[in-house]
């Protein structure tokens, strides 16, 4: 009797969120039973004078120009800038009554409820949504309330959520955008470069997760002559894994941005 065909290895997931978002990341996957690592592709510092970025947030009850009606934060590094800076320069923030916390993803929301943000101000898509984006949040929100005059701020890095901020104007919100941080490619350490390295020598062993486009431009960046060919990328969204099949990469899978999602797609 012929024996049976050994089964394939599995394959290592390499989480390239930045650093404060990735390595928990990859210690849930491993508590999941995946071989995962961290591989950053982005870098996130510190944007704007925290005495600055006070101010402004003690202005959102009040105004100029008027009270917030609703401040955004696109990720969890807009959110622990922000609390971070506002804490230091100040004492423990008090979220202002009556503004609504957006957000489109859950790891963000964790971060606003950790940050004192009320239950009842919080909206997010649904855990089980299909995507985490802009547009799953817009229709969150024009049910909500009416925006014609509001005070709508957008809390980010160097750029991010236009579609959301036109979206927002044509309803007749006011949209202020804040910076809290930048975003960079990554320094990485010998250990870093050493797993890179591996993946690009063993293609068919590695999984590259990327929830970011700008994280695939760092990758081309960083490995400029690589070749995708042969390589899976999952990707949390359409758009990235479009950006995925354009770098070159053999294998482009969409997956839910979660571990549960990530674990089950490499089971």
């Amino acid at each position: 009797m012929a024996s049976a065909p050994p089964a394939p290895a599995r394959r290592r997931a390499l989480v390239t969120r930045p650093r404060a978002q990735g390595g928990p990341w990859a210690a849930r996957l491993q508590a999941l039973g995946v071989d995962a690592a961290l591989l950053p592709l982005i870098d996130i510092a510190p944007a704007g004078d925290p005495s600055a970025l006070r101010a402004w947030y003690d202005s959102l009850p009040a105004g100029p120009p008027a009270p917030a009606a609703m401040v955004m934060f696109v990720s969890p590094n807009a959110a622990q800038a922000l609390f971070t800076a506002v804490g230091a320069a100040g004492g423990a923030p008090v979220w202002p009554a009556g503004a609504l916390a957006a957000t489109v993803g859950p790891g963000t929301a964790t971060v606003l409820r950790e940050a004192g943000v009320p239950d009842d101000a919080l909206v997010c898509p649904p855990a089980d949504a299909a995507q985490f984006d802009s547009e799953a949040l817009w229709p969150l929100l024009a049910a909500r309330r009416a925006w014609a005059g509001a005070r709508v701020a957008i809390v980010r890095g160097d750029g991010g959520r236009e579609w959301l901020a036109e979206r927002l104007r044509e309803a007749g919100a006011q949209v202020e955008f804040v910076q809290t941080y930048r975003r960079a490619a990554p320094a990485w350490t010998p250990e870093e470069q050493a797993l890179a390295a591996q993946a690009l020598a063993q293609p068919a062993r590695h999984a590259w997760l990327l929830s970011s486009s700008e994280a695939l431009d760092h990758l081309q960046t960083l490995l400029p002559r690589a070749d995708w060919s042969g390589a899976l990328a999952l990707a949390s969204h359409p758009r990235i894994a479009e950006r995925a099949r354009a770098a070159g990469f053999g294998e482009v899978r969409e997956v839910r941005p979660t571990p549960e999602a990530v674990a089950a797609a490499l089971a």
